[in-house]
């Protein structure tokens, strides 16, 4: 089986954060943008805040809203690292998230153990190609 191209794989993560953030956190994010630089990946949400956390913030009650935002990154993160190591095949060694309730963006940077097999690696910016070749 060939692999896929590096960019079917960001395709496929951006797709399935957006419906996991859908279906956990109850907000579809407007878009979700993936990319890999070597082993670490950077994902992009924009409208990615829920509801209750605009109310919140809204209402006078930031302080909750972004304690409320780190509870539901803590329920989030271990969906997503299963997520990435499930559609990439690889191990992922640090996830960290931030969202800014303001502006209602999240960004998400992975760091993995190795590069995904992919048929188009030179397509992957500061991609070390001679290891890949190991």
């Amino acid at each position: 089986m060939t692999p896929p191209t590096i960019g079917q794989i960001e395709r496929e993560i951006s797709q399935r954060i957006s419906t996991l953030y859908t279906e956990k956190l109850g907000q579809r994010p407007s878009q979700v943008v993936c990319h890999f630089f070597d082993t670490e990946l950077v994902v992009s949400l924009e409208n990615a805040v829920t509801q209750s956390e605009r109310t919140l913030m809204y209402e006078g009650y930031a302080n909750l809203a972004e304690q409320v935002r780190i509870s539901l990154d803590k329920i989030i993160k271990p969906k997503l690292k299963s997520l990435i190591e499930e559609v990439i095949g690889k191990i992922v060694l640090d996830l960290m998230t931030n969202t800014n309730l303001a502006t209602g963006r999240t960004g998400i940077i992975i760091v993995l153990d190795q590069l995904p097999e992919v048929r188009n690696p030179e397509s992957i910016p500061k991609a070390n190609l001679k290891y890949l070749a190991d």
